[in-house]
């Protein structure tokens, strides 16, 4: 009894430091301490589902170049001036969810049951996009010419975090790398956008608290005034009703 007792105790041990370990590699120790990436914001909307969940086909793109491009030694250390040689990056696949490619808004979304593609699909597919009534970007920052070109000739996108579209990078597949070609502040200091696109919402950046959010109209859909992260998780179900209803 006495051994049973020490070996579900060793177990709960590591369970716990195995959680903790996880926790603080997602949730940073600054300004967004508060990010819910290791709660499993999915299970607020439970109840919501029904409400929810998509009703035409629409599909939401994973910012899979701009995960990797947050990475340290990545193409953002470059753009801030950390690393002087990484405006070219290996890059991988697999999908960490973390808070620079919208961690909290993908894990909801594909809960509620939108289909998923990445920028891969999409770089090496643009015409993947004519398939759906709707497309959903979330923290697209780094995206290549075709994925700029397919979402803004889409005719319905929601932009549901700003700065999406700001960043033009160019992708080898040969040797899965990603290069910077131009962006904010690169190559040249007053450059705001890497497409020269009228549409860049990068002033709505800092607004992390979407106390007084609403979506407003352009071209090719719609634009949420705030980057919605934090709030999801516990605040952001009228949020995604009223974009289902865009």
């Amino acid at each position: 009894m006495i051994s049973l007792t020490i070996t579900i105790f060793l177990i709960l041990i590591m369970t716990i430091t195995k959680a903790e370990s996880y926790s603080n590699n997602i949730i940073p120790n600054d300004e967004f301490s508060d990010y819910h990436g290791s709660r499993l914001p999915e299970l607020e909307y439970y109840k919501f589902y029904d409400e929810l969940k998509p009703a035409k086909p629409t599909v939401v793109v994973y910012p899979i170049f701009t995960q990797n491009a947050y990475e340290w030694d990545g193409l953002r250390d470059y753009l801030n001036g950390y690393c002087d040689s990484c405006y070219k990056m290996t890059f991988t696949t697999n999908y960490k969810k973390t808070l620079s490619a919208s961690g909290n808004g993908f894990r909801i979304l594909e809960f509620l049951g939108y289909e998923i593609i990445d920028d891969i699909d999409l770089d090496k597919n643009p015409k993947i996009l004519e398939k759906y009534d709707k497309v959903i970007l979330l923290h697209n920052e780094f995206v290549t010419k075709n994925e700029f070109d397919a979402i803004t000739n889409h005719p319905k996108v929601i932009y549901l975090y700003p700065g999406a579209l700001s960043t033009q990078i160019k992708v080898d597949y040969s040797d899965n790398t990603l290069m910077l070609i131009r962006g904010p502040g690169f190559p040249e200091s007053n450059i705001s956008n890497g497409f020269g696109w009228k549409y860049d919402n990068l002033q709505y950046f800092d607004d992390w608290k979407c106390r007084d959010w609403s979506y407003y109209e352009i071209e090719n859909g719609h634009m949420l005034n705030c980057y919605p992260e934090t709030e999801l998780p516990l605040y952001g179900k009228k949020i995604l009703e009223t974009m289902k209803n865009l």
